[in-house]
């Protein structure tokens, strides 16, 4: 991998999760970090002193993705403090875990205006200040693709940003900034706990083809390789980490 020293990456929904893992990754390699987050503040923290500790810089950005200006101030203050990016991490996410005729219009718009709107808002931004060519990674799941309970709104938006992947990897190739997604399995994350199923959720995640849960760091190391220049011709693509489950086809009644 090249060098990373002085390189720096911002993470959005980067204080737990899937998210604290992948900006620990890039810290570990060296870069410095910028994360966004929204209500955790206690999280933020630890978060920050944790990437700290590894000898990098580290800045936590609070702002509600929802909101256009949050995220222009957000860009603004990272320009502020280190006046260049060189990757973005489009991980925070959010939704409402309900049926389509249980969902209001509130709901679908708190969804897609952060699963889809604000990715979108983000990367142009982060273009801005990617005068030497970067990488943007979002992060999507598999319910836009499957069709999972209760998932409606939430798969429906991931679909959206997995079609603006592949529309801002043809668009930004031109400023040298590389565009793909990373679809994870069932990662057992606090996040799991939204979920009316996710008993079941965390059972299914046990029976991968690798014999383990994914974790967070899974998804940190694809995410990092895909910003590497190792990754140079891998591009619009969506990468699948979650360790071969989606190959198995259900067993049906008839098969026990």
């Amino acid at each position: 991998m090249a060098d990373t020293k002085n390189k720096v990456a911002l993470i959005t929904g980067g204080s737990r999760g899937i998210g604290k893992a992948i900006a620990m990754e890039f810290g570990n390699l060296g870069y410095h970090i910028a994360f966004n987050y929204f209500r955790n503040h206690g999280a933020a923290e630890q978060t920050q002193r944790e990437i700290e500790t590894l000898g990098v810089r580290c800045l936590k950005l609070r702002a509600h993705l929802a909101e256009p200006d949050q995220i222009a101030n957000m860009f603004q203050t990272v320009a502020q403090e280190f006046s260049s990016i060189d990757v973005l991490i489009n991980n925070a996410a959010s939704g409402v875990q309900r049926n389509a005729d249980e969902l209001t219009t509130k709901h679908w718009d708190w969804t897609m205006n952060i699963n889809a709107r604000a990715p979108w808002l983000c990367s142009v931004e982060a273009a801005k200040l990617m005068p030497n060519g970067g990488s943007i990674v979002n992060i999507t799941s598999e319910g836009s693709r499957k069709v999972l309970p209760y998932y409606l709104s939430v798969g429906t938006s991931k679909a959206a940003l997995e079609s603006l992947t592949r529309y801002l990897a043809v668009e930004l190739a031109q400023k040298g900034i590389n565009v793909n997604a990373v679809s994870g399995g069932y990662v057992e994350t606090g996040a799991l706990e939204s979920f009316p199923n996710k008993q079941d959720m965390v059972t299914s995640s046990k029976n991968t083809l690798a014999g383990r849960v994914i974790t967070g760091t899974d998804i940190a190391k694809v995410t990092a390789f895909l910003c590497s220049e190792d990754a140079l011709m891998i591009r619009g693509q969506i990468i699948i980490v979650d360790g071969g489950i989606t190959l198995l086809a259900p067993l049906s009644s008839t098969d026990s």
